[in-house]
């Protein structure tokens, strides 16, 4: 009767110790995310199951180019998911087809390969505060981003996509492309 009672507490033992380390895994580390929209194809589709990394930016600032979960700053309630563009106090210029950052009198080249020939339409302009980013669609002409609502604040990022894990032939790691400067 011992051993059995010993064998019962060791499993409850173990799935309680297995449901802790979970939910703070999950809770402070990587959290699942479901793309729901066409907003950032070819890079992920809808239905795509991701990985998000929320430990990275609590010891580095987010760069240009990572894929970053944020809450939308029109409803905290609502989670996007979108490419970084610009970073704080920089100069975001949109025009004839292209993006330009500048910091300063320095250009940054952005030669955006993940946009599978998609050009950026339009034509726009902003300066980003110190804790702003701009943040954009891979899909340009079927995003809603800080083109559409404005620079993002940066309390509002969760985290950096890290892996696709869904579907299973796509599963893949991720991270920012190089860009140069000018």
């Amino acid at each position: 009767m011992r051993k059995a009672l010993w064998s019962l507490f060791e499993i409850f033992e173990t799935v309680i110790v297995a449901i802790v380390a979970v939910t703070l895994v999950r809770a402070f580390v990587v959290q699942p995310f479901v793309v729901s929209g066409a907003s950032m194809e070819p890079t992920f589709f809808n239905g795509n199951y991701l990985l998000v990394d929320e430990l990275t930016y609590m010891f580095r600032e987010p760069e240009r180019g990572e894929v970053i979960v944020f809450r939308y700053p029109g409803d905290p309630k609502s989670f996007y998911i979108k490419r970084i563009i610009g970073l704080p106090g920089e100069r975001i210029v949109v025009e004839k087809g292209s993006v330009s950052a500048y910091r300063g009198e320095e250009e940054i080249e952005l030669e955006e390969s993940y946009l599978g020939g998609r050009v950026t339409q339009g034509s726009f302009e902003v300066v980003l505060g110190e804790e702003e980013f701009f943040v954009m669609g891979d899909n340009r002409n079927f995003s809603f981003d800080s083109r559409n609502w404005g620079p993002l604040n940066r309390d509002d990022v969760i985290g950096v996509v890290r892996v696709r894990l869904w579907p299973i032939n796509e599963v893949q790691a991720f991270s920012a492309p190089a860009y140069g400067t000018r």
